[in-house]
This record gives C-alpha cells, structure tokens and sequence, in this order.
C-alpha cells in the first residue's frame, strides 16, 4: 500500500478512504449533499422559503442579501451564498439595469491615500427601527488605515446629516473645529443629492478640505467606506433591532472603538 501510494502519489488516508466507499454496496451508499454541519434547512427547503420572501414583500424583486437578511428572523439561519443559488437557479433575483457601454474604467484602480489624514471616504445606507421606521447611518472612512473616522444615525438623509461623520473625524483627528483645520484632508464620496448641495460643500471648504467626487457607475472609487458599510450590517444593524434613533445612536458609538479603534491625531489644530 505504501508503495502504491508513492507511485501514484496519494495519501495514505486517501487510499483508506476510497477503499472502505469501494466496499459498500451502491445501493448502500449515501446520496451526496451538503458537506459540513447540518444547516437550518436542506437544500430543497430553502428554495421554499427563499421563494417566499419576494412573494411576501411588496416589491418586485430584491437582491439575495434583503432575502438572507429577512430569513434570519425567523430561524432560517444559511450562509448568504446558499440563499443566493437557489435565487439564481430560479430567476428570483431582482432585475438589473444593463446600461450603457462605458468603455474604458474611468480610474487606474488605486484608491489607497499615501498616509493617514489625507483622503477619507464616506457614504450612506439605512436601516428600520421599530419605533421610527427608516433610518440613515452615515461612515466615514480613512482610505489609508481603513479606520472608521465618524459614525452618525439621523431620521432625514439630508446633507446637513451627511456631515456628522465628517464633523466627528475632524475633532478627532484634528484636534479641534475651525476654519483651515483640517487643510491637506480630501473627501471622496458619490454623486447622491446629499453630498452634492452647497452646504455639504461650504462647511468642508472651510475647514480646509477638498472634495473628489468618485465617477458615475464607479462605486470601487468609494471602496473604503462601501466596504465598511457592510461590518455593521452583518454584525449590528442586521442582528439587532433599535427603537428610537437615540438607541441606534448609543449602539454605533459603542460599536465604532470596539472594531476600529480611535487612532490619535496626526496633526495638531491650526490654520496650516
């Protein structure tokens, strides 16, 4: 045996193995599944419920996350690439638009800043609270230490909200809140309504920021704050329920140094 896997260049717990499958019977054999642990349900009954999600909700069609994310719940506890094949298999994922041809990409693919402090990254997304329905939470990102700079929970989405992040990051960071404090810093963010109004770019201005709107259809350009968006979701915002917006508020600063720690600041307050 020894010399028959040498040649042949097998383990020898390999041989072990596909020798006691060759002595039982076919008839006798397992039928193949799923390998590891058992999960909440089988194959076949998470195409059940999966089916049940988009004709429970009142839109046309939604993406395999909303439908990984609304079984939970209720006990239906799979990994979200197990709820998206099903979704796949049986057309049950949400359309998508296929656009236009854009040609080229419209950036080299770098958006990692040469040291701290000089290009933060922020964005927006929502969640439902029991007792105030939708809400906005806001990031900030440091594109160079991938640290969360600001974190900010709002009833409205407006631009005035948009700046909570930002306001956090520079008392932080800068030590301080006045004009010219923070010069040499570059915000990148999308092309929402939020962050393109004049008084999300008034304030920046005159702490000495920059803006650097990321390219249309290009959300990689935003990578930084569209990835950290998602560690609070699987870990916070999709696992426990908030009531008032205060609560959610309270959760995110306690969640914010838990997983990314406050880092000190690298610049002193002043004009320059």
């Amino acid at each position: 045996m020894q010399r028959a896997c040498r040649i042949f260049g097998l383990a020898r717990a390999t041989a072990d193995d596909l020798k006691a499958r060759e002595a039982v019977p076919p008839e006798q054999r397992p039928a193949p599944g799923k390998r590891g642990p058992a999960g909440a349900a089988t194959d076949e009954g998470l195409v059940v419920h999966v089916r049940r999600v988009p004709a429970e909700s009142p839109f046309t069609g939604e993406g395999y996350r909303k439908a990984w994310a609304r079984l939970r719940p209720q006990g239906i506890r799979a990994a979200s690439g197990r709820v998206r094949r099903p979704m796949r298999g049986h057309h049950l994922r949400a359309p998508r638009r296929g656009g236009h041809a854009r040609g080229p990409k419209a950036h080299d693919g770098t958006i990692t800043a040469e040291e701290p402090d000089a290009l933060w990254g922020t964005d927006r997304t929502t969640t439902v609270t029991t007792g105030e329905g939708a809400v906005h939470v806001f990031v900030a990102v440091d594109h160079r230490t991938c640290e969360c700079v600001g974190l900010h929970a709002a009833k409205r989405g407006d631009r005035f909200e948009a700046l909570g992040p930002l306001r956090q990051g520079v008392r932080g960071h800068f030590g301080g809140f006045g004009a010219g404090v923070a010069r040499g810093l570059t915000t990148r963010h999308d092309h929402g309504s939020n962050y393109l109004g004049d008084d999300f770019r008034r304030e920046p201005a005159l702490l000495g920021m920059a803006s650097a709107p990321g390219f249309v259809r290009e959300p990689q350009g935003d990578g930084r704050a569209e990835r950290f968006i998602r560690t609070p979701k699987g870990q916070l915002l999709w696992v426990r329920t908030f009531a008032p917006v205060a609560e959610l508020s309270e959760a995110l600063r306690e969640f914010k140094p838990f997983f990314y720690p406050q880092l000190p600041p690298v610049r002193a307050a002043g004009p320059g």
